[in-house]
C-alpha cells in the first residue's frame, strides 16, 4: 500500500461539478492499493501516517504529529501510485489490486484513521472522477510504502 502525504492549509474536493468534501490545517493522503496488500498494510500505514510528525511546533520544528495538531485528513483512492514505469513510455497498472480488493482496504484504511483519533476524516468516492484543489503547506510531501513499514 503506497500513500503520498501532503501538508496543506486546506482542500476541497470535487466530483461532477460539486463540492464533495474539504478539509482545513492537516493532510491529503493519496492511496494505492497493490496486489498482495491486506489489513497488516492498513494498520502499519494508518498508524504512521497519523503519528508521523511533520507538523510543526512552538519552536517551528517538525515535531508534532496529525493528532497531537488535531489536524484534519481527506484520503482519495489512487491506483496509478502503483505505476510501474520501468520500461517503455506507458506505465503499467498491473500491480494495483484488483477494485474488489482494493475497495474495501480503502474503506478499512478510512476507519483506521478514524479510530486512531483523528477528528476530521474527509475522503473521495473510490473510482471517481475526482478534482482536488489544495495549498501546500511547507511544502511538505512525503511517501510512504507500507512493504517499508513491515517488520522483518
Amino acid at each position: 500500500m503506497k500513500a503520498v502525504l501532503q501538508r496543506v492549509s486546506s482542500a476541497d474536493l470535487v466530483i461532477d461539478n460539486n463540492l464533495f468534501s474539504s478539509i482545513k490545517n492537516g493532510l491529503v493522503v493519496l492511496l494505492g492499493v497493490e496486489e498482495n496488500d491486506d489489513e497488516n498494510d492498513v494498520s502499519i500505514l494508518s498508524e504512521k501516517v497519523v503519528n508521523l510528525r511533520i507538523f510543526e511546533d512552538e519552536n517551528e520544528k517538525m515535531n508534532n504529529s496529525l493528532l497531537q495538531t488535531n489536524g484534519e485528513i481527506m484520503i482519495v483512492s489512487n491506483f496509478t501510485l502503483c505505476a510501474d514505469c520501468k520500461k517503455g513510455r506507458r506505465p503499467s497498472f498491473v500491480k494495483s489490486e484488483k477494485p474488489e480488493k482494493a475497495k474495501p482496504l480503502y474503506e478499512q484504511f478510512i476507519n483506521s484513521v478514524k479510530k486512531l483519533g483523528v477528528k476530521k476524516v474527509a475522503f473521495g468516492v473510490f473510482g471517481a472522477d475526482m478534482q482536488i484543489s489544495l495549498t501546500n503547506d511547507g511544502p511538505v510531501t512525503i511517501i510512504i510504502d507500507s512493504k517499508d513499514l513491515k517488520r522483518k
